[in-house]
């Protein structure tokens, strides 16, 4: 069995390029869009590709507004911290440093939430290593979001400078982009719903409630596409798709289990794991998950992830930040710590992460003056 990992298509846009092709396309020389006087990148948490074509029925506008060309590729590992960080600076997470869900700070026993720990665990804003496009490209910048997101290390170290403006109502914050791009020509506005990712998480991207969500955001893609001003080009994404797990697909990892023998810690998330092995065991715990697990997710080394590309090339001082042993679930399954007391992790359903198209290819939808 071969133990590689996928490699992407050579014409796949990737999603690191988006916000560069838009300030571009300000300029009239973008390769990907239109020319366009100001411009929004609207990034809907947890919508991939294949969950709206799945869904299309109740997201009519969003789907009639989209060709087969309209995607592009999420970076790995398919999760929030990472793929926003790498819209927002342009760089692989081999590069900024923000390589999952959860991981260690080098040189400690420390496993730190990315997106959390700029605020709970002291994480310094140079822990992001890239420099954020809202500085990079000297373009008026700004931010449309929830109000708790204002002041959080996270939106500091991938957003820099950048004005914010906080409007709970997805409706009223769709509102404010528009008229953001209108006031300010040569703008670029980043627009941001979590809504639809905490159904799925909580649901199930199969689930009711995440089909009311989903109306819920194609209504208000249709009130934003009304309220553009004529030079206004948006481009509709997300940072990851979604796959539901049942509690029945989890893999539970127990003590005395001989999956954890040689590993000292556990990062990443449920479909993504870093695992952290013990001084010289790194190579027996990569033989392990290999002869258990490589025929339901992919198993590789730290180096052999580094060479495949995926992360892009990674900086010396982020590699202590992978795992010695990457695994990525390739089937519909869940990896938990089953000795940790908090079992609450263990109630999600909506998971993402890994390397599956499901998860990856996320939508790029043109509007306004992009369409």
């Amino acid at each position: 069995m071969s133990f590689s990992l996928p490699v992407d298509p050579g014409r796949a846009r990737s999603l690191t390029r988006v916000v560069t092709e838009m300030s571009a396309a300000l300029d009239g020389r973008s390769e990907w869009f239109a020319p366009a006087r100001s411009a929004i990148v609207w990034v809907i948490d947890g919508l991939g590709s294949f969950n709206l074509s799945a869904r299309a029925g109740h997201a009519r506008f969003l789907s009639e507004a989209r060709t087969k060309k309209d995607a592009a590729r999420t970076v790995f590992p398919s999760t929030t911290a990472a793929a926003l960080t790498s819209l927002l600076t342009g760089s692989q997470p081999g590069a900024h440093g923000i390589v999952g869900y959860r991981a260690r700070i080098p040189g400690t026993d420390d496993v730190v939430n990315m997106l959390r720990g700029w605020d709970t665990d002291g994480l310094p804003l140079s822990f992001q290593r890239a420099t954020p496009l809202s500085a990079a490209l000297g373009r008026p910048f700004f931010v449309v979001s929830r109000n708790e997101y204002a002041q959080t290390g996270f939106t500091a170290a991938t957003l820099g400078e950048a004005q914010f403006h906080g409007e709970d109502d997805l409706d009223e914050r769709v509102q404010v982009a528009a008229d953001l791009a209108a006031r300010h020509p040569g703008a670029l506005i980043y627009l941001y719903a979590p809504d639809l990712d905490g159904i799925g998480h909580k649901r199930g991207w199969e689930s009711d409630e995440w089909v009311a969500g989903l109306e819920r955001v194609d209504a208000a893609a249709r009130a934003l596409s009304r309220a553009l001003d004529r030079g206004t080009g948006v481009v509709v994404t997300s940072d990851h798709g979604m796959i539901d797990v049942p509690r029945h697909r989890h893999v539970l990892l127990e003590e005395g289990d001989a999956l954890i023998d040689g590993v000292r810690l556990i990062g990443g998330e449920p479909r993504m794991l870093h695992l952290y092995a013990e001084p010289g065991e790194a190579e027996g715990v990569l033989a392990r998950w290999r002869e258990a697990e490589s025929s339901r997710s992919w198993v590789v080394s730290r180096a052999e992830l580094e060479a495949s590309g995926l992360i892009g090339p990674v900086d010396p001082e982020v590699a202590g930040r992978i795992g010695d042993v990457v695994v990525s679930a390739r089937s519909a399954i869940a990896y938990y710590d089953d000795r940790l007391d908090d079992k609450a992790p263990q109630k999600m359903i909506g998971q993402h992460g890994s390397l599956t198209d499901e998860e990856r290819v996320v939508p790029l939808i043109r509007l306004g003056a992009f369409g």
